[in-house]
């Protein structure tokens, strides 16, 4: 049950997602009342498609519901055949000023071309990339970046502002409505947070498009991760926001753990165990720390949403546990008090604690796992 499915009695929790009209990027759903879907990008040099191929299956494995392949020069587009062909999710060919790569990716597999259509030639070049998407099946993305606006806008402007991103977003926008091309999302990302939600708070109010949101070249894994929440959160919760990715200079996998935090934080989407723990003090009858530290890469494996409560102490641990699925509270002497469904259960040592509560949180998402598979059998 998410924190939406509470609302009726903590209006305080709803978030009213802005309205969009509903794209597809392959078999994923973007957009609408699809729920909000978390990508990520490869590093790799996608000519190497083996490389590519594995750090995709990581980022598969991590929850990822799309990813992005740059592809700059034709062996990167001749590579994308066999990449696309052994993904498991849809990917989205990053294409930057050569219309032929556009086309090359759509005919190779791509899913989505980010593409910004002003910046690949005349008229009849973006018409051959338009139809080449319409052909193969495959969604756009506009993707702004106040690091590389175009030259009058900067001219108009002064300097890179929300101002100027909105409008090189609807003058992109303008050139795929203008030629009968609707499938398509928009970004208008900058590393400034400030400029970057002021960006998509106007361009929410434009345009009625999916929105892909971000804030670009966010920094390395800890400060990346600050500012991305901040920004993707502020936007998240104000309702704008229709797939995410958290730009940090670190594995990408990383992307996708961050991704999926912030929207488990407002109560959009779940995967995974969701450890709510103390940060430990003089009254703790365990080492909080250690143990929360083993615990996430003990239960990284799970994909069921599920929530489990790591407390030191009597003073929050019952509270706590009161809303985990499974719960743990220090005691003191040595041992502590196992929660179950919000209920104390038995206790538990504090040296066999670890092992023990692996083993509840996997058979607790296992009938969980079970009863969803239940529900959607009956449904169908």
């Amino acid at each position: 049950m998410t924190v939406q499915d509470h609302t009726h009695v903590r209006p305080w929790r709803a978030i009213d997602r802005r309205v969009s009209r509903k794209i597809r990027v392959g078999k994923v759903e973007v957009g609408g009342d699809a729920p909000i879907t978390v990508q990520s990008m490869t590093n790799t040099l996608t000519a190497d498609a083996a490389a590519t191929i594995n750090q995709i299956r990581q980022l598969e494995e991590a929850g990822a519901d799309i990813v992005r392949v740059s592809c700059p020069d034709v062996e990167s587009t001749t590579a994308f055949k066999t990449i696309a062909r052994e993904a498991k999710v849809p990917l989205v060919a990053d294409i930057h000023f050569h219309y032929k790569r556009g086309i090359e990716a759509a005919q190779a597999g791509a899913a989505c071309l980010r593409i910004n259509p002003g910046n690949i030639g005349s008229p009849a070049r973006v018409k051959e990339v338009i139809q080449a998407a319409r052909d193969h099946g495959c969604s756009m993305r506009i993707g702004v970046n106040a690091g590389s606006l175009e030259p009058h806008l900067l001219e108009k402007y002064g300097e890179p502002c929300p101002a100027a991103m909105v409008e090189s977003a609807l003058d992109h926008a303008r050139i795929l409505q203008d030629n009968d091309f609707h499938e398509f999302k928009i970004s208008v990302k900058a590393s400034d947070v400030f400029m970057t939600v002021a960006a998509y708070q106007q361009l929410a109010e434009a345009i009625d498009c999916p929105l892909h949101v971000g804030i670009t070249e966010a920094g390395a894994t800890r400060t990346g991760t600050v500012k991305s929440s901040i920004g993707m959160g502020s936007l998240l919760w104000a309702g704008i926001g229709d797939t995410i990715r958290v730009s940090l200079a670190a594995d990408p996998v990383e992307e996708i753990k961050v991704g999926f935090d912030i929207l488990k934080s407002l109560g959009l989407r779940h995967r995974g165990v969701n450890i709510i723990a103390c940060p430990s003090c003089a009254r703790q009858g365990f080492n909080v720390i250690q143990t929360v530290e083993t615990l996430e890469k003990r239960l990284a494996h799970i994909a069921t949403p599920m929530s489990l409560s790591i407390i030191g102490c009597v003073v929050n641990g019952p509270g706590e546990a009161l809303m985990t699925d499974v719960g743990f509270t220090g005691g003191g002497k040595g041992a502590g008090m196992v929660y179950l469904a919000g209920k104390p259960d038995h206790k538990m040592d504090n040296e066999k604690m670890v092992d023990h509560i692996v083993e509840l949180v996997e058979a607790k998402a296992a009938e969980l796992a079970k009863a969803e598979q239940a529900a959607l059998q009956a449904a169908e």
